[in-house]
């Protein structure tokens, strides 16, 4: 879809955004808030109180029948089995040759009724996928429109939600999810997220979302915006599509493997990546801090200098960023495989400048 202004889809809460004084940019297609008091204070917000964030944006693919467990295990290469009504389990769709069409969530709403939340921009690509490949053997149905998403996330949310809720929801599990009443807005209140806080994305009729998202910040939430959203997920090492993992990468090229089950049945793609995990994958995503200034870039080249001239680029660049959480510029790009070790020193080409980078293991980021 083009981004001219003309175009642009808008979520139920994008008058309230501008109410609130967002800034408010093209992403995927929508108009959608970047920023409202700024990157670092939201930023700062999500990791110390609560930030409030509309991921209207998002598409909802319900999967319902018989046979949906079955339709939805050939869909996604995690083991669907593990589900029960209420839980949730963040999985990827490959194609045959093992790239990945999107990563996900996938929701079990009773014996035979599923969810699964989709990338904004990948909406039309993902439902066609799911329509060609489960539509023999379930009803599929698109819920986008009817559905709008709203994610409380940070050390207070959890209390804060809960303190709107007619039921417990403090006590629903991570990767859980539970009916319930907030604000006396009817929700599906699951304990997800996306910014390596804890906290809830509630999903509701687009005709409650303003009342919800009042009810909320009246809570004392505040709002924030898509630029603290990446951030935050950089710092914890959250992959985003299109950045870090897309129909050319393969989940066990992007660290994600734990999520490739398979014994759990006959999902598509997993051919290819019994023969990739068996042979050794070519390249690795790995995670890096940068020694010194300058911030890496999606698209920027990681090299070695000590090739030949024309032989210099051995990664790139596919997220990066300055942690502001953890004080360092940081980053994820796609190196060979034997030079992913953890502590490797590697050195990116920031338009024209070299900065020396080390790799490093896991998040760089953790909230206690």
């Amino acid at each position: 879809m083009s981004d001219s202004p003309t175009e642009l889809q808008r979520t139920v809460l994008h008058d309230r955004h501008v109410e609130l004084g967002a800034r408010m940019v093209p992403f995927s297609g929508w108009r959608m808030p970047v920023q409202y008091t700024g990157i670092k204070k939201e930023h700062a917000i999500v990791r110390e109180t609560a930030g409030l964030f509309d991921v209207s944006h998002m598409g909802e693919c319900g999967l319902r029948g018989p046979r949906a467990a079955e339709a939805v295990q050939r869909l996604v290469t995690n083991d669907v089995g593990k589900l029960a009504p209420g839980k949730a389990l963040y999985t990827v769709m490959c194609y045959d040759s093992g790239g990945i069409v999107d990563d996900c969530i996938v929701y079990q709403r009773a014996d035979n009724d599923y969810l699964i939340v989709l990338n904004a921009g990948n909406i039309a690509k993902d439902l066609a996928w799911i329509r060609e490949h489960a539509s023999p053997l379930c009803d599929v149905v698109d819920e986008s429109n009817d559905t709008a998403l709203i994610a409380a996330q940070g050390p207070r949310a959890v209390a804060l939600v809960d303190g709107l809720a007619d039921v417990d929801l403090a006590a629903t599990p991570r990767f859980s999810f539970a009916t319930a009443s907030v604000g006396g807005i009817a929700c599906m209140a699951a304990r997800t997220g996306y910014t390596g806080e804890d906290g809830f994305e509630l999903a509701c009729k687009p005709d409650d979302a303003v009342p919800l998202w009042n009810a909320l910040l009246d809570a004392g939430a505040a709002p924030c915006g898509l630029g603290a959203r990446d951030t935050l997920r950089l710092e914890a090492r959250l992959s985003l599509y299109g950045n870090d993992i897309d129909e050319t990468t393969t989940p066990y090229e992007a660290g994600l493997g734990w999520v490739v089950k398979p014994d759990a049945g006959d999902f598509i793609g997993k051919e290819a990546l019994v023969a990739q995990k068996a042979a050794g994958v070519p390249r690795k995503l790995v995670g890096f801090v940068v020694e010194g200034r300058g911030i890496p870039r999606h698209g920027y080249p990681i090299v070695d200098r000590s090739l030949a001239e024309n032989q210099q680029q051995i990664g790139t660049v596919t997220s990066g960023t300055t942690g502001i959480t953890v004080g360092k510029s940081i980053g994820l790009g796609y190196v060979p495989a034997d030079r992913a070790k953890v502590d490797t020193a590697i050195t990116i080409d920031c338009r024209g400048k070299d900065v020396e980078a080390r790799i490093v293991k896991g998040a760089f980021y953790k909230s206690v």
